[in-house]
């Protein structure tokens, strides 16, 4: 998945994607707090474009309904594009269907919004046991 090309000392890299200026600086904080080096990009064609450019990441966070690009086109083709990163869904709605609807285009989970340190840090957890 990508991982192998951390050493024990090398942050953990993630795309927080997202419209919401705030979410975004919540998100970058509580993540940059456990230790993760933080990218931010506003819609689905922002981080696709980052891909694109020859960036990658081991974590990408994205929202389910942003402007230009909402989270399940982006994972659709950042999946189509050959992204193994791990995928994790974050969106305000609640309900089972539009949350399995997202999954179904190519996340990993799916989170309802604030991320908080418990979620990530379990699914941190996860991850630093794979690298």
């Amino acid at each position: 998945m990508g991982f192998g090309k951390h050493s024990s000392g090398s942050k953990i890299s993630a795309l927080v994607v997202d419209d919401d200026t705030i979410i975004q600086r919540i998100h970058r904080a509580l993540l940059t707090k456990l230790g993760l080096e933080v990218n931010i990009a506003k819609n689905g064609e922002e981080a696709l474009d980052l891909h694109r450019s020859g960036r990658s990441f081991d974590l990408i966070f994205i929202d389910m309904e942003m402007p230009i690009m909402d989270g399940p086109q982006a994972t659709k083709e950042l999946r189509a594009m050959g992204v193994q990163s791990i995928i994790m869904g974050v969106t305000s709605r609640d309900l089972d269907s539009e949350k399995q609807a997202f999954m179904a285009a190519g996340l990993n989970d799916c989170y309802t919004k604030p991320l908080t340190a418990s979620k990530v840090g379990s699914l941190l957890q996860e991850l630093k046991e794979k690298i």
